[in-house]
């Protein structure tokens, strides 16, 4: 597991491609029969990636989390991208197709990770943040994730925002989770821009073509960066930076939050006036 510190945005102005990259890109989460973990101090999230293609790989702590296993105090939410995926929860199996979502709480000892095809192997995004409480393994496909339409294809940002772990969705101590798909011919998303100094956010860009690339804004509203990702690459965004995004085709993206509120509308709107 890599781990991340945080990082002072006076400093952060002073950051060149290759540190901001360091920083701030997750570039190498999937592996063939691999799990792959960035545990960042922003509200001590674990970002990660899990490419289970002939082998059944189970969650560990390790060293870095310093407990018996990895949710003895944490809880969790996996994202299916690829095929067909079975989640063993304490030895309850749970299938899940692309764009289902699976929440395990605090407490779960054992999780086992496996695709149901080997010719067509399973791709699991997932975070977890701290947990003070137990609550309820729950999953939740993607046509019960209540989608809701929103954009325009005048303004490039036609879209579907996919919402599954949330207030008015599955239960969480303080982790949230969804999905937003950009619709064909659209680029942009979540502009204007917006921040949220009391919660962090992370991104996975996926369903894009190879040679799909998007430009993510960052930083302070006043002093803006941007990163170029490439698909199945994540992106770790401070409380401090907006994020927002544009691409050179569509795409899909998971946000998950963790921090101080757990109310989705809990954002300070940045106008592109207001920004540099």
């Amino acid at each position: 597991m890599e781990v991340r510190h945080t990082t002072n945005p006076t400093d952060v102005k002073q950051y060149d491609t290759e540190r901001l990259r360091q920083e701030f890109l997750i570039e190498n989460l999937y592996k063939a029969d691999e799990i792959n973990m960035v545990y960042t101090h922003y509200d001590r999230m674990v970002v990660g990636g899990a490419y289970p293609v002939k082998e059944t790989l189970t969650l560990e702590a390790g060293d870095t989390l310093k407990t018996e296993y990895f949710l003895e105090r944490r809880e969790i939410g996996f994202l299916s991208i690829g095929g067909p995926a079975v989640i063993t929860v304490d030895g309850e199996a749970h299938e899940l197709n692309k764009l289902d979502v699976l929440y395990v709480g605090k407490g779960k000892k054992d999780v086992k990770l496996a695709s149901k095809d080997s010719s067509n192997p399973a791709k699991l995004y997932f975070c977890s943040a701290l947990a003070h409480a137990e609550y309820p393994t729950r999953m939740m496909t993607m046509e019960e994730a209540n989608p809701v339409h929103l954009g325009a294809q005048e303004t490039s940002n036609e879209r579907v925002i996919y919402k599954y772990i949330h207030a008015d969705g599955i239960q969480s101590c303080q982790l949230m989770l969804g999905v937003t798909s950009l619709q064909r011919g659209s680029i942009w998303n979540t502009m204007p821009a917006h921040l949220h100094d009391r919660r962090m956010e992370a991104y996975l860009y996926f369903d894009m073509e190879e040679d799909t690339r998007i430009f993510h804004m960052m930083g302070e509203p006043s002093q803006t960066r941007h990163l170029v990702v490439a698909n199945e690459q994540a992106i770790i965004s401070p409380p401090w930076s907006i994020h927002s995004g544009v691409g050179t085709s569509n795409y899909t993206f998971c946000w998950s939050m963790a921090g101080e509120n757990y109310t989705f509308t809990d954002m300070d709107v940045v106008q592109a006036s207001e920004m540099k």
